[in-house]
């Protein structure tokens, strides 16, 4: 535990480290007409509450209840400016809570970004603001010459627990296998920083996972990490994430609209470059942007 409590000393001292070296946001003027177009209640109480499930630098690093830093704070703190109401945080449990807590009507959006696809769109909106990738965070020097999904055979592989990269390499470990290839030992975790901790101390070959925070953890690991398979699809079709609305709401037009605002006066793009996620921006925003699922 001790291990893993240093990984998150070192992910949030960083998140400092960036947010001096880079320049400041500007601040939005409210824009009237988007405000007025809001749903009553949230104009009634001034406020809307965005949930969130936990970490996921450098998005969102959670500080406590009601507190995150990262790209997907200042975004938040941005939108609430242009929108004129005040956008608070929560944390709930699981993605599972989070879908279900918007579902509800407790919270009225989830700024993210989150996973977009198909199966989720048939409850809840995503409006996509960036694209990710599925990449490896191996030891440096690639000891194991993972250089892609095809070099995985016969290989330790830590994942996240239930995610898309599981299924991905459980995928790709029976492929090895009708190939007359060792199988890909899957070593599941339920966390970012046991995930890293296992590929720093070799216990694991590599970290299958997204692009934009295995960045973040190579970053601070000391020289002792790298990322391998960049540029290819790695078991992926397109991969979009973005901010959780309800299914159909007047306010996912409003939120669409204040991130186009955000993408056209520069704001985006200035976040997205303060937290060094350049790689992940796309050109526009765009509702419910995904088209498949894991190939």
């Amino acid at each position: 535990m001790k291990k893993i409590a240093t990984v998150l000393t070192l992910a949030l001292g960083l998140t400092t480290t960036l947010a001096h070296a880079a320049g400041e946001i500007p601040t939005q003027k409210v824009d009237q007409a988007l405000h007025d177009r809001l749903p009553a209640a949230i104009k009634t109480a001034g406020k809307m509450i965005s949930v969130n499930n936990g970490s996921f630098p450098p998005y969102e690093i959670v500080n406590g209840p009601h507190s995150m830093d990262g790209a997907s704070a200042d975004l938040t703190s941005a939108l609430g400016e242009l929108l004129g109401v005040k956008i608070e945080h929560a944390t709930v449990s699981g993605l599972s809570g989070v879908l279900a807590g918007i579902n509800s009507g407790r919270y009225q959006l989830a700024v993210g970004p989150i996973g977009d696809y198909p199966d989720r769109q048939q409850k809840v909106d995503f409006i996509d603001f960036v694209q990710e990738f599925v990449v490896f965070g191996v030891q440096k020097g690639n000891p194991s010459g993972i250089n892609g999904l095809e070099d995985t055979c016969g290989k330790r592989i830590a994942v996240m627990a239930a995610g898309s990269a599981e299924q991905v390499i459980r995928k790709q470990s029976q492929a090895c296998t009708e190939a007359g290839k060792p199988a890909v030992t899957v070593q599941s975790f339920t966390d970012q920083p046991s995930s890293i901790l296992a590929v720093r101390s070799k216990r694991s070959d590599a970290f299958f996972s997204s692009q934009a925070p295995l960045t973040y953890f190579v970053e601070q690991a000391n020289g002792q990490l790298e990322l391998s398979g960049k540029g290819q699809k790695n078991g992926f079709g397109d991969i979009f994430q973005g901010t959780v609305v309800p299914k159909g709401s007047e306010l996912g037009n409003v939120v669409l609209d204040a991130y186009r605002e955000l993408y056209k006066n520069g704001t985006y793009a200035a976040i997205m470059k303060k937290w060094k996620l350049d790689g992940n921006m796309i050109n526009e925003p765009g509702r419910n942007l995904a088209k498949g699922v894991a190939k």
